[in-house]
């Protein structure tokens, strides 16, 4: 939906430590997700590239809106359905249930991820829902 400038957010206690809190972003409360964390990557600091992308997932309560932050945004570009290949298998020791495929760009390989399937279900328990 967007992609915008790290901000602080709002710490949710026992949360997941991958979901950093929420933000209010035009009167809507979106939980925070580190993909680094996610990914039991190494934690990098956040700097004036660090950028969250606010999605909408769904999930199992419906779609909802989410935030992912990511070291930086190069590029944005459309994949068409047919240029996307499935990801290789690399045995049970590796997991590819959030790789939604791989697609050729510019003679590099950009890897297409499942969002629904990695933010979607671990999350929705965290996530607050505006006061209606």
């Amino acid at each position: 939906q967007e992609i915008r400038g790290y901000s602080p957010v709002t710490r949710i206690p026992q949360a997941p430590s991958h979901v950093l809190g929420v933000l209010n972003l035009r009167g809507s409360i979106v939980p925070i997700v580190d993909l680094r964390m996610r990914f039991n990557l190494q934690r990098a600091e956040y700097t004036p590239l660090t950028v969250i992308i606010v999605l909408s997932v769904e999930s199992a309560g419906g779609r909802r809106d989410f935030g992912v932050v990511v070291d930086g945004v190069s590029d944005v570009i459309d994949v068409a359905a047919n240029d996307v290949k499935p990801a290789p298998e690399f045995g049970e020791h590796v997991s590819t249930e959030f790789i939604e495929g791989l697609a050729a760009v510019s003679g590099r390989m950009v890897m297409l991820l499942d969002i629904d399937q990695l933010i979607g279900a671990d999350v929705t328990g965290v996530a607050l829902s505006p006061a209606a």
